[in-house]
């Protein structure tokens, strides 16, 4: 037994008493096992805020999908303005050249008649949604 209390006692003899370490001691011992998880933390945010600034930011991955929507667009539209020009340039040079385009013109459009011909002219067909066109008359 005597045993027992002397190894009790060296143990005892051993330990320190606990005393509390000074503040700015365990603000730094606080802030070092506390610097990685923060880190990392703060890593990741600056990683999701870059992923969303790429995806929806003022020149990101949506705009520039919308722009592209766009530019396809204005390419057609482009594209059926130059048919057109060179449709109504075809149309020119025959006004110029081709006297049936123009005698065929001065008809449709400005109703002109050669002499001894008669113009009739018939009223618009005025459909109304719900009727069939013409049907018995």
């Amino acid at each position: 037994m005597g045993n027992g209390k002397v190894q009790a006692g060296q143990q005892g003899a051993g330990r320190r008493e606990a005393t509390p370490e000074p503040l700015p001691r365990r603000a730094l011992i606080w802030a070092m096992r506390a610097w990685r998880p923060a880190g990392t933390v703060v890593a990741v945010a600056l990683a999701l805020l870059l992923g969303w600034h790429v995806v929806n930011g003022k020149h990101g991955l949506s705009v520039w999908q919308q722009k592209r929507v766009e530019d396809q667009q204005l390419r057609k539209d482009i594209d059926a303005l130059q048919q057109e020009n060179a449709h109504l340039r075809e149309h020119v040079e025959r006004l110029k050249s081709d006297p049936d385009a123009i005698e065929h013109e001065a008809r449709e459009k400005l109703h002109y008649a050669k002499p001894g011909e008669v113009i009739y002219t018939l009223p618009a067909q005025s459909q109304e949604p719900g009727q069939p066109a013409a049907a018995g008359k």
